[in-house]
C-alpha cells in the first residue's frame, strides 16, 4: 500500500484510498492513522492472538457501518479510538451471555482495558452503545452529531471513570433522571447542546451534585 511507516512508532495510511486494513501492520506501532479511506470493516483480532502495541487508532472518515469491539483482546494498551465521520449505526460492546457453566466469554475482562477516549461523532447511532461500562478505563465519550433520541438509566451504568460526555447535536427528547447517577468522576462537561429537549432538567442536575461540573444545554427546544 501507500502507507508511510517511520520504522518505529508511527503508521500513516491517511488518504491512501485503501479499502482494507493492511495485513502487515507492525505490532510495534504506537499510532496508526487510517483516516480518509474506503475501509468498510474493522476486525480487531485476526485469530492469531498477537497483541498490538497501539495506543492511538484513527479510523475516522471511512465507510464503516457496523462495528464489534467485543473481540478486541489484542489491543491491551489502546488509549484512544477515533471512529468519527463513518456511517456507524451499530456499535457492539457488550458480550453475549455465556451458556451455564461456560467460560467462553471470560475475555470480557480484557476488552480494551486501557481505552480512555472513545469518539463516535458524525455517525448514524440512534442509541447510546450498550456496554460502555465494560470499558474499565473510559474517561471521555464523544457522540456529537448522531441521531440519539433518549438517554436511558443503563446507558452509562458502571462507567465509573467517566469524566466527559459529549452528546451535542443529536435528537434527544428524553433523559432519565438517573441517567448520570453514580458517575462520581464527572468533572469536565456534560454537553447536551443542539438537541430536542423541551423541559428543563432540574432533577438530573440536582442528582449530579458536583460543584465543578459544567453542563451545556443551549439551543434546545424549550
Amino acid at each position: 500500500s501507500e502507507c508511510r511507516w517511520d520504522g518505529q512508532f508511527l503508521l500513516n495510511c491517511s488518504f491512501t484510498r485503501i479499502s482494507t486494513i493492511p495485513e502487515d501492520i507492525s505490532q510495534t506501532a504506537v499510532t496508526a492513522d487510517l483516516s480518509y479511506n474506503n475501509i468498510k470493516t474493522f476486525v480487531c483480532s485476526d485469530g492469531r492472538n498477537e497483541q498490538w502495541m497501539l495506543k492511538h487508532l484513527n479510523l475516522s472518515n471511512n465507510l464503516i457501518a457496523e462495528l464489534t469491539l467485543t473481540a478486541c483482546t489484542n489491543l491491551p494498551i489502546l488509549e484512544t479510538l477515533n471512529l468519527n465521520g463513518n456511517a456507524i449505526h451499530t456499535l457492539t460492546l457488550d458480550m453475549p451471555t455465556p451458556a451455564h457453566g461456560s467460560k467462553k466469554f471470560s475475555v470480557v475482562d480484557r476488552l480494551l482495558p486501557a481505552l480512555k477516549v472513545l469518539s463516535v461523532e458524525r455517525n448514524n447511532l440512534n442509541t447510546v452503545p450498550r456496554g460502555l461500562g465494560l470499558l474499565q478505563s473510559l474517561q471521555s465519550v464523544h457522540m456529537t452529531s448522531n441521531a440519539i433520541r433518549q438517554i436511558d438509566p443503563k446507558d452509562f451504568q458502571n462507567c465509573s471513570q467517566l469524566k466527559d460526555i459529549d452528546l451535542r447535536n443529536n435528537k434527544i427528547t428524553k433523559i432519565h433522571p438517573d441517567a448520570f447517577r453514580d458517575l462520581n468522576k464527572l468533572q469536565v462537561v456534560v454537553d447536551l447542546r443542539e438537541n430536542a429537549l423541551t423541559i428543563p432538567l432540574p432533577q438530573i442536575l440536582v442528582r449530579l451534585n458536583f460543584f465543578q461540573l459544567e453542563v451545556y444545554l443551549s439551543k434546545n427546544a424549550w
